[in-house]
């Protein structure tokens, strides 16, 4: 019973944009979003109520939606690590990466980014503080983005 009030105060710190992807029932969707509202003794109330309706409810898929949402920042890190290792290839490696980078996302251009690679190169050299190299990485991040938008709009 407290496990599922647990839950439930849960789905009550959620933004309303997360809550939308959560798959509930309409009352106790209705039921969270009330307790968003609602202060101190009211909402303690209201959270055992919810704990109630969560005795009826798929426990299965609204766990499995946390723990989506839990990795999601997990994967997040991860591809920016990713991102940021195709940045240092790109400064030592230089044309080589620079051609698998162009095969991989298409909209890639070519010139901005070999300007960019020579200009972090020589940062690098003279021991500043590499604005080009930042540069190199919103490029690619600005690409990824592009990238999974365009095969999210194929599917």
């Amino acid at each position: 019973m407290k496990a599922l009030q647990k839950l439930g105060a849960q789905l009550v710190d959620l933004k309303p944009a997360i809550l939308a992807k959560f798959p509930l029932e309409e009352n106790l969707r209705i039921a969270i979003v009330d307790a968003q509202h609602f202060k101190k003794e009211a909402r303690r109330r209201q959270l055992q109520f919810i704990g109630k309706i969560m005795r009826t409810a798929d426990l299965k898929s609204i766990q499995v939606a946390f723990h989506l949402l839990n990795n999601k920042h997990g994967q997040q890190s991860i591809e920016l690590q990713k991102l940021g290792k195709l940045r240092d290839r790109l400064i030592t490696e230089g044309d080589k990466v620079i051609n698998d980078v162009v095969k991989q996302y298409a909209s890639t251009n070519r010139q901005k980014l070999r300007q960019l690679v020579r200009q972090a190169k020589k940062e690098l050299e003279a021991n500043k503080f590499s604005k080009a190299s930042k540069e190199i990485f919103h490029m690619l991040r600005i690409l990824k983005t592009e990238s999974e938008e365009q095969s999210s709009f194929r599917s």
